[in-house]
C-alpha cells in the first residue's frame, strides 16, 4: 500500500493520485504564467508549482480537481515542496473522486456531536444553555463536517468539531482543577466561540473564505447571532452580554483579530485551551513524519520555528 502525501520525505519520488486544495496564479521574474498548487490526500498536503503554464493548464488545474502526478519531494526554505515531472487530469477511467481525498478528523463525527450534546444537557444555567443549544442546532449539519480553518490547524472535513470536543476535555479538566470558574459559561464559550466558521468558509472541500467571511469575519457574525438567538428566545440578562464577549475576547489580542481583550476568567481559560489544542494540532502534525533525533520542517504560524523529536526512547518510570 503507497503511503500518503504527509508521509513522503525529502529526496523521496511520488507517483499518486492527489486532490488540488487550492491553485493560484503568479508571474515569475522571466515574465511566464505559473501556478501554485497546494497538493492533499486523506494524510496531509505539500506544495508544488508547475511552470510555463498555457490557459489550457490554468483552467484545467483548478482548485477540486484530481490529478495525477509524478514528482520528487525537494526542500525549499526548510519547508518540503513537490517538484512536478508530469502531471494529467484524471477521467472516469481513473475511478477516483475528490471525497476520497480529504482530510478528516480521526474521531466518528455522530460520537462528537453526542458527546458536545451532553455537555449542552449538563449545563445548569438555563439561560445559556438555552442559547448554546439553540444555536448549535441550528448550525449542527455544518458545524459537523466544516474545517476549523483554510490552513495551520485543523484544516480538515469535520475540523472544527474535533477542534471543539478537544477544547472541551482539556477545559473540563481545568474547571475540576479551578472551581471558581463557571463551568456553563466555560464550556458555552468553547462551543460558540468559533461556530460561524461555518458561515466564514465555504466548506470542506476547496476551503476558501466566503464573502461575508472576509467582510465580517466569524467573531463579529457569532456574537451577532447570539443576540439574535437571545432575543428570538426571549431572553434577557448580563449572561447575553457575557457570552458575547467570550467571542469577542477568544483571539485575545488586537492583533490577534480580537476585538476585546479578556475580561473575566472564562474568557482568559477560553484563549488559553484554543490556544493550547491550536497549537497541539501544528506540532503534533509536523512532527508526525520526522524521526526521532531530527527536526521538523518549519512552521509557519508557530514564529517560523521547526520543533525537534528528542532521539531517546521514553520509558515508563518505575516508583
Amino acid at each position: 500500500m503507497k503511503k500518503g502525501i504527509h508521509h513522503h520525505q525529502i529526496g523521496e519520488q511520488v507517483d499518486a493520485y492527489l486532490l488540488i486544495k487550492t491553485s493560484k496564479k503568479g508571474i515569475a521574474s522571466n515574465g511566464k504564467p505559473f501556478l501554485t498548487l497546494q497538493l492533499t490526500d486523506k494524510t496531509g498536503e505539500i506544495e508544488a508549482k508547475l511552470w510555463g503554464i498555457s490557459p489550457e493548464d490554468e483552467a484545467t488545474f483548478i482548485s477540486g480537481t484530481v490529478v495525477h502526478l509524478q514528482g520528487e519531494v525537494q526542500d525549499f526554505r526548510g519547508m518540503r515542496q513537490l517538484k512536478i515531472k508530469a502531471i494529467r487530469p484524471t477521467s472516469g477511467m481513473d475511478q477516483v473522486k475528490a471525497d476520497d481525498f480529504l482530510p478528516s478528523a480521526p474521531r466518528n463525527r455522530e460520537e462528537m456531536l453526542e458527546e458536545i450534546t451532553q455537555y449542552i444537557f449538563d449545563m445548569q444555567n438555563a439561560k445559556i444553555q438555552r442559547i448554546t443549544r439553540h444555536l448549535f442546532k441550528k448550525h449542527q449539519k455544518a458545524f459537523s463536517v466544516s474545517p476549523a480553518a483554510t490552513k495551520n490547524h485543523h484544516e480538515f472535513v469535520s475540523g472544527l468539531i474535533y477542534h471543539v470536543v478537544s477544547m472541551l476535555q482539556l477545559a473540563k479538566g481545568i474547571a475540576q482543577l479551578y472551581p471558581s470558574l463557571d463551568k456553563d459559561l466555560l464550556y458555552a464559550g468553547v462551543i460558540l466561540h468559533d461556530m460561524a466558521k461555518v458561515r466564514e468558509l465555504s466548506g470542506p472541500m476547496a476551503t476558501q473564505y466566503t464573502v461575508e467571511g472576509k467582510l465580517i469575519g466569524h467573531i463579529s457574525m457569532m456574537v451577532n447571532e447570539i443576540e439574535e438567538a437571545a432575543k428570538e428566545l426571549g431572553i434577557e440578562g448580563e449572561e447575553v452580554m457575557v457570552l458575547q464577549h467570550l467571542v469577542l475576547s477568544h483571539h485575545s489580542k488586537g492583533e490577534w483579530g480580537s476585538p476585546k481583550a479578556p475580561m473575566i476568567r472564562e474568557a482568559e481559560m477560553l484563549h488559553m485551551v484554543d490556544n493550547i489544542d491550536a497549537k497541539m494540532n501544528m506540532m503534533d502534525r509536523a512532527l508526525d513524519r520526522v524521526m526521532p533525533g531530527e527536526f521538523s520542517e518549519r512552521v509557519f504560524a508557530m514564529d517560523n520555528r521547526s520543533f525537534y523529536k528528542p532521539g531517546f526512547h521514553q520509558k515508563p518510570i518505575d516508583l
